[in-house]
């Protein structure tokens, strides 16, 4: 991990206690992890994954729950948050001290384009932090710079999309509107269309900072469940949407998941 990051890391302790990521989620740092996934609204059970992997409950708060995923010799540790960046960037962080290979993060994203159906799985080509939770990852709060765009290793997001495809698992790259707020993301869609957005989500723009920070890969893998430009909701689906997005959630999301778990560094 890069200085930074280790400062984070020691000033946090200094007010805190250690092994915060066993604390929190039931995390063992003598494991070495071939993923650590970062889920702010899927369980590994909401994904049906208990079928084929084998599923440890670790830790069950009242916001946040930690499972180990096992499957194929692999050790997976899965942290389940609630959403935003700011819950993402803090539970991440106590994870940092873990030994883990890659960072997986999954989640639903609004289409903001016609031509995005329910169920398409999608990754950012890159971010448009909309927030500032971001910026406390910068060397001062000053350095804030609104609508930054994040890009992810492109490297490695070119590996990912090249071993999905030889698996037959298909995932678009599009741009990607990070909100603070689905509530007010209506009221200011054109705006945000306007600075080149295809899609919308709340997390993957400090996603990428912190994970450049730990010096740990990271991608996202986005289930669109709702699309605003065809009028698809993300509340009161019809059953045949529901039914397209519960295919890209529990079929091709976790397929998906474990591929890049597997095959990638």
């Amino acid at each position: 991990m890069k200085k930074k990051m280790v400062e984070i890391l020691k000033r946090m302790h200094k007010y805190n206690s250690e092994n915060m990521a066993f604390q929190a989620f039931g995390f063992d740092s003598n494991i070495h992890y071939n993923a650590i996934v970062v889920a702010p609204s899927y369980t590994p059970y909401k994904l049906k994954m208990d079928s084929y992997c084998s599923i440890t409950l670790l830790k069950d708060n009242k916001y946040t729950a930690g499972y180990l995923v096992q499957t194929k010799g692999m050790n997976i540790a899965w942290i389940n948050t609630s959403s935003s960046d700011s819950n993402v960037i803090d539970h991440l962080t106590i994870c940092a001290e873990l030994t883990f290979d890659k960072i997986i993060f999954i989640g639903s994203v609004g289409a903001l384009k016609k031509d995005f159906e329910l169920g398409d799985l999608c990754t950012p080509s890159y971010s448009i932090a909309g927030g500032i939770a971001h910026a406390y990852l910068k060397d001062s709060i000053h350095d804030f710079v609104p609508f930054e765009r994040i890009e992810p290793n492109q490297d490695y997001i070119d590996k990912a999309v090249q071993v999905l495809g030889e698996e037959g698992i298909q995932i678009r790259r599009a741009s990607v509107f990070c909100t603070p707020s689905i509530a007010m993301e209506y009221y200011h869609l054109d705006e945000i269309k306007a600075l080149g957005a295809d899609l919308i989500e709340m997390e993957t723009a400090a996603l990428y900072e912190l994970s450049d920070l730990m010096e740990i890969p990271a991608i996202a893998l986005l289930v669109v469940s709702d699309n605003s430009a065809t009028s698809t909701a993300l509340v009161g689906r019809t059953q045949e949407q529901q039914e397209k997005y519960e295919a890209g959630k529990c079929i091709v999301l976790p397929k998906a998941l474990l591929c890049i778990a597997e095959n990638l560094p």
